[in-house]
């Protein structure tokens, strides 16, 4: 609904180039078509995905360690003492396949 919300309302000039199959679709380009919000169900699956997005610059090549990903959040995440620093280093997590592609 948000994402209805904003697409609606933002300003064409930032809309970029929509595909024709965008257009037949009466899609705006501002969103990837990939991604789509997902319901946390409990706090598990909280955990699951938060491990997820600390994870992923890693995952991609972009870092050794998630502690190397100047922009993550996970720095928050160690000072309030939910992760070790080197989280992630020695051991790769292991995710549930319908985390992060929901």
């Amino acid at each position: 609904m948000i994402k209805g919300w904003f697409s609606r309302r933002c300003d064409r000039k930032y809309q970029g180039n929509v595909s024709t199959s965008r257009q037949s679709k009466q899609e705006r380009a501002i969103w990837q078509r990939r991604f789509w919000e997902h319901l946390i169900r409990d706090e598990q699956d909280f955990i699951n995905h938060v491990d997820y997005i600390h994870y992923n610059p890693v995952h991609h090549g972009l870092v050794s360690r998630p502690k190397h990903w100047e922009y993550s959040s996970f720095h928050r995440y160690v000072q309030r003492g939910v992760y070790d620093v080197d989280w992630g280093r020695s051991e790769i997590p292991v995710f549930d396949v319908s985390v992060g592609m929901e």
